[in-house]
């Protein structure tokens, strides 16, 4: 649907009132208007009164039916905002709508990750079926068709609700009930429903929990969670989250955005002022979060006095008291107040109820008054992948689901997760390394940036030097919101944004000038175009060439011929090594979709590759060039007048192609850098994201350099900005050139401020002159190039033209090989 169309709908325009280009739009015919004004307000579940629809749709009744029907037969979330509407005029509880959407998707045999994530969240928590028991289901639905005696679907699943948690400060409201319904009533029962119908909406907490959880079950009463302007909530580890699919209706990707967007101190009004969406959406998707438990609403909710006995033994209070330290709990149960007090100042302006503790958030209690401006430290979903494989440790992937569906670990949740880092274990076998190290790297990077002290040493002296919280956030997550408001979230919650490094090139890095970025300043400096811009300034760099998408080679170039080993990286994926022989089916595959970088890696099996850490020590530039030397390579230093490399932190990975002495493995390390023997390893350490090839040997190995290599044997093969996780002993040390270098001081962000800036303009400028001057294909050459070329994905411009680097120039490459002097003058001289 066109979104100036969608735009006026919300606005509730009617035709009258459309200016001409949207008219135009709709073929200048009314009647299409009201199609579009109907799609739209079903699939946004919009409410008949006050909406547009009303003067479209007559019948009301009927709208809602056919709201109902495109929901389920989409598989939607129930919509509890019209909870009034369903459950008493249409007599829908979430329990019927829910066993509906099962019956269906069983008798259409469907899989149970057809259901999306929060549906199939919801469909636990109600019906008690997760993907085990819908498989038991399944297999007794099918094994009863092979007898006389068959059951239906229905038949086979449940009749009441299972028995879910409700909170004391939700609200109960009588459904559709009947004079039948009320003679089998328990006296108890009948009371509650007379007070609700009597005085409107009830406090559950007012009312015994049994009669709430026994008229709720009977469908006698729905259930309202209330969040008001100035609600505050805080997300803890998911539990009872099911990662399916995503769906991408307008609730489910309006959930997602305030996931990754929300915090404890921003409440629900500022929220949706931030975000530039209608209060109204952001309190029903905060409220739908309350509901399935993905989220505990802060602040006093319900007073002792209040609270009916009954609930003293409440499965969600006494899960509450099991997760809080006795030692803190300052007023018990026994002296009528269920309230805690933190011993931060943070919370102490604020009485934190019950719900809060459940956030597992006890951790903030320690914490003196924090800032109000955090350190955001930026991942990809590799991270989270890492975390959630190899069986790290018993409750770790609660937090991966976490990072991933979320989007975000707040500062209030670290503590829990960096208990849970610590139980891992530092060594394991095999592939499984890599998951570990990568868990151990983490908990030391989260260390080091949260409550630091050396990194803030000139706060004012009005503001204690504590450090700053940490908040984790999904690069993916932050990319779901448009990039002004992903603006507007950063700059109000983040003083300094945290990359890790390198970040996957399947993934958009977050552009940011305000506030700072120690990462990629633009989405280029994380991508292919970098690498040549790179070799481009300093003159020095593997034999790289560039091609196009759509190109074909009918042979390896001349230039690749000498080496055993390739480098491989089609564009938006991540590089791979890989034998030269048999190269070129499988680059001219990869061509048909991607355009593909290759570059030399190893004349005599893998090439060696060493990481070098920066900012540069003033020692480090002391000296002759050595393996234990390398900050002194010419390459690096012509690399520092056009790169800021002080006001950075990252690595620069060097090359040596021609390593011909292969050597066992050693875990010592002579040189300053982090060094090994390339296996077929990518930024990450493997080849698992590159489709193209696989290689017999991807494991990393550590190694000695070569004493006797010279400076000229090296050459840089890449620079990545941030903070890497792929190795300790980098880690480590590029930690300590933060603190020492003062990195994340104000005059140093200043610095970075600019020279980001200046950095960009280079990158697109360089970007833009290899793009213009496009030639047409020639049909006698060993490559064609594609007569257009669509826009990337990810926004950095896909190569018009095929380039390459070799012998310190990067030109354009037309596939033929040099022909000979005296020709090349006589084709000058056709020219002129």
């Amino acid at each position: 649907m066109n979104t100036d169309v969608e735009f006026h709908i919300r606005q509730n325009y009617p035709w009258t009132k459309l200016p001409a280009n949207v008219k135009q739009s709709l073929g200048n015919s009314q009647r299409e208007y009201e199609k579009q004004v109907l799609l739209y307000s079903i699939r946004n579940q919009l409410r008949f009164r006050n909406n547009l629809v009303r003067h479209v749709r007559k019948d009301e009744r009927k709208y809602y039916e056919e709201l109902l029907k495109y929901s389920r037969d989409h598989l939607m979330l129930y919509p509890y905002h019209l909870s009034d509407i369903m459950v008493k005029g249409l007599r829908i509880t979430p329990f019927s709508y829910y066993i509906g959407i099962m019956e269906d998707i069983m008798n259409s045999e469907k899989s149970y990750d057809s259901l999306p994530n929060f549906t199939a969240a919801d469909c636990l928590r109600l019906l008690g079926i997760g993907r085990n028991q819908y498989i038991d289901l399944m297999n007794q639905c099918r094994s009863s068709k092979k007898f006389f005696r068959r059951k239906s679907a229905r038949d086979l699943l449940p009749a009441k609700p299972v028995e879910i948690s409700v909170e004391p400060w939700w609200t109960a409201q009588t459904g559709y009930i009947t004079e039948d319904d009320i003679r089998i009533c328990s006296p108890a029962e009948k009371k509650a429903i007379d007070k609700m119908i009597d005085s409107g909406p009830q406090l559950t907490g007012s009312t015994e929990y049994n009669v709430v959880l026994s008229l709720y079950n009977r469908g006698y009463i729905y259930l309202d969670v209330p969040i008001s302007d100035d609600s505050c909530i805080s997300v803890p580890p998911l539990e009872g989250f099911v990662m399916n699919r995503v769906q991408g209706d307008y609730f489910e990707t309006l959930l997602y955005k305030i996931f990754v967007s929300i915090d404890e101190q921003t409440n629900v009004a500022e929220l949706a002022n931030v975000l530039e969406i209608d209060l109204g959406l952001v309190k029903n998707a905060v409220s739908m979060y309350c509901r399935l438990g993905f989220a505990v609403k802060k602040g006093p909710v319900i007073s002792a006095e209040q609270l009916h006995p009954s609930w003293k033994n409440a499965p969600s209070l006494n899960r509450l008291k099991s997760t809080v330290d006795p030692q803190k709990m300052l007023l018990s149960w026994e002296q009528g107040s269920p309230v805690m007090e933190g011993g931060s100042s943070a919370t102490d302006t604020d009485t934190t109820s019950l719900e809060e503790a459940d956030a597992g958030s006890v951790s903030s209690l320690s914490i003196p008054a924090a800032p109000t401006k955090r350190i955001a430290f930026l991942f990809d979903s590799t991270l989270t992948a890492f975390l959630m494989m190899g069986n790290l440790s018993p409750n770790l992937k609660s937090h991966a689901v976490t990072m991933f569906e979320v989007g975000k670990l707040s500062d209030e949740t670290l503590d829990s997760f960096l208990a849970e880092l610590e139980k891992v274990e530092s060594t394991a076998e095999g592939e499984a390394q890599r998951y570990f190290d990568h868990a151990l790297t983490l908990k030391n990077t989260i260390l080091f940036l949260r409550y630091n002290k050396e990194l803030t040493q000139d706060q004012g002296p009005d503001m204690p030097n504590i450090g700053f919280p940490l908040d984790m956030l999904r690069c993916e997550s932050l990319l779901g919101l448009d990039q002004a408001t992903c603006s507007r979230v950063l700059n109000k919650n983040y003083k300094l944004l945290v990359s890790m490094a390198p970040l996957s090139n399947e993934i958009r890095p977050i552009s940011s000038c305000t506030p700072q970025h120690i990462g990629p300043a633009i989405p280029e400096v994380s991508s292919i175009w970098f690498k040549l811009y790179v070799y481009h300034v300093t003159g020095q760099g593997p034999p790289s060439l560039l091609l196009s998408k759509g190109s074909r080679l009918r042979k390896l170039p001349d230039t690749f011929q000498v080496y055993d080993r390739l480098l491989i990286t089609s564009w938006g994926h991540d590089p791979g090594v890989v034998p030269s022989s048999n190269v070129l089916t499988m680059l001219n595959d990869a061509l048909t979709h991607s355009a593909v970088l290759i570059q030399g890696h190893g004349m005599h099996g893998h090439g060696e590759i060493v990481h070098i850490p920066f900012p540069f020590n003033a020692e480090d530039l002391k000296g002759e060039f050595s393996c234990s030397n390398m900050c002194v390579h010419k390459a690096l230093q012509k690399l520092k007048e056009n790169v800021d490399l002080e006001h950075q932190c990252g690595y620069i990975t060097m090359l040596n192609a021609n390593n011909r002495h292969r050597r066992r493995a050693s875990d010592s390390a002579e040189c300053r850098g982090d060094t090994h023997l390339g296996g077929g390893l990518d930024n990450h350490g493997s080849t698992e994201s590159f489709e193209l090839v696989t290689d017999e040997n991807n494991g990393e190995i550590k190694g000695k350099t070569d004493p006797f290599s010279s400076e000229d044997e090296w050459v840089p093969l890449e620079l990545c900005f941030g903070m890497p996780l792929f190795s300790s002993e980098l880690n480590r040390k590029v930690c300590q050139k933060i603190a020492s270098h003062k990195l994340c001081s104000n005059e140093s962000l200043q610095e970075l401020l600019q020279s980001s800036r200046k950095l960009s303009l280079k990158v697109l400028s360089f970007v833009q002159s290899f793009q213009d001057g496009m030639q047409p294909s020639d049909l006698d050459s060993g490559v064609s190039n594609p007569l257009s070329q669509p826009p990337a994905e990810s926004g950095v411009p896909l190569p018009a033209l095929n380039l390459i680097f070799k012998d310190g120039q990067l030109k354009e490459w037309s596939g033929r090989a040099p022909p000979p002097l005296d020709i090349t003058a006589l084709q000058k001289d056709q020219r002129t």
